[in-house]
């Protein structure tokens, strides 16, 4: 058993040494860093953890959201730990390692984790609906200048816009009928997070909502 550590920063302006001390006092000995925005999908050294860890190993992060920004990604990320039989084990939350029947300390975890993610997605859309209502106000007043998907047919980033388009294509292939698709391997075809694909069937769907039903 081998204890896996995962320490993230959102900018490379940030430092990681309070996670990774923290990480290092809990007896973690290879850790995994990255300095990217946990709303960036693709993040390499957390697949190269996820690759990484084999049964019985100990996944530690010093909290949930060093793991994903939302309750999607972070159900993705945990199924694959559990699926590689490893734990994890989130340092700001409370510890039932005193327990020793194994089943009842996972569905602890379980319960506690799920409460948690809860708790920090409602905080988020909260905060959402917040700069919606900003978003609104500076529309009225002739302020709002918009923001440009990461994602979409006019993204900046060339590889992103092709991204974008083959996610499409697959996606209305899925619509049409084609049962060998599943909205995971799509994901896993472009080389994107499922809750990636997930925003951009989003934006197709609005997109397709904003053409007029004679040019569709």
């Amino acid at each position: 058993m081998a204890k896996i550590g995962y320490a993230r920063v959102s900018t490379r302006d940030q430092n990681l040494a309070r996670q990774i001390e923290q990480l290092h006092d809990a007896g973690v000995n290879k850790i995994f860093q990255e300095k990217l925005s946990g709303k960036n999908a693709d993040r390499p050294q957390l697949k190269a953890m996820l690759d990484y860890i084999r049964d019985d190993d100990e996944v530690v992060v010093l909290s949930l959201d060093r793991l994903g920004r939302n309750s999607y990604d972070l159900t993705d990320i945990i199924e694959t730990i559990r699926h590689r039989g490893a734990q994890l084990n989130v340092l700001n939350l409370p510890s039932f390692a005193s327990i020793e029947d194994p089943n009842l300390r996972n569905l602890i975890t379980t319960i506690i984790v799920e409460l948690y993610k809860y708790i920090a997605q409602e905080e988020r859309e909260t905060i959402k609906i917040r700069q919606q209502q900003g978003i609104e106000i500076a529309k009225r007043q002739g302020k709002y200048k918009g923001k440009i998907r990461e994602y979409g047919p006019h993204s900046p980033n060339r590889q992103k816009r092709y991204i974008y388009k083959e996610a499409c294509r697959l996606l209305n292939r899925k619509k049409d009928g084609d049962e060998t698709l599943t909205k995971r391997q799509i994901a896993r075809m472009l080389g994107i997070a499922p809750v990636t694909l997930y925003r951009i069937e989003k934006y197709q769907a609005e997109d397709l909502a904003n053409v007029p039903p004679s040019e569709r």
